[in-house]
């Protein structure tokens, strides 16, 4: 006696609807965190060796909100300066960022100058300096 399958009209085995390199399978979340890695990947080499260990990450919305007497607008991305226990990190977070994007491409651009200016306020150089594409 053959085992049966999951075959029960005669359509076939059931199976992804998509490979997983088809697009398709690739999440809004992943696309993101291509973006930020992209854009950290361009500044590799203005790090040097002092800022080298510094970590890229990505959170969907900023830890907190603000009081009424600070600015009401979220914050895109933030800088947490290295201390004893841990490296530079550069943080962009995600909802806020896909809130002012209008499609892809503008989400890109917008990744892109948010790592930027936090890794140009790490070095303590405009963010024109290291992306001419940047207005000062």
């Amino acid at each position: 006696m053959s085992a049966r399958r999951r075959d029960r009209h005669g359509r076939g085995v059931r199976g992804p609807l998509a490979w997983p390199s088809v697009p398709v399978m690739t999440t809004r979340r992943t696309r993101f965190d291509d973006l930020v890695l992209d854009a950290a990947d361009r500044l590799r080499p203005h790090l040097g060796n002092r800022y080298a260990e510094t970590e890229f990450a990505v959170q969907d919305v900023p830890p907190t909100d603000p009081a009424p007497w600070e600015e009401q607008v979220a914050p895109l991305g933030r800088l947490i300066r290295a201390d004893a226990t841990r490296v530079d990190h550069v943080v962009v977070y995600r909802r806020p960022v896909e809130a002012r994007a209008q499609d892809e491409a503008d989400l890109a651009d917008i990744v892109r100058e948010v790592v930027t200016e936090q890794v140009a306020a790490l070095l303590g150089v405009p963010a024109h300096e290291l992306d001419p594409d940047i207005e000062p």
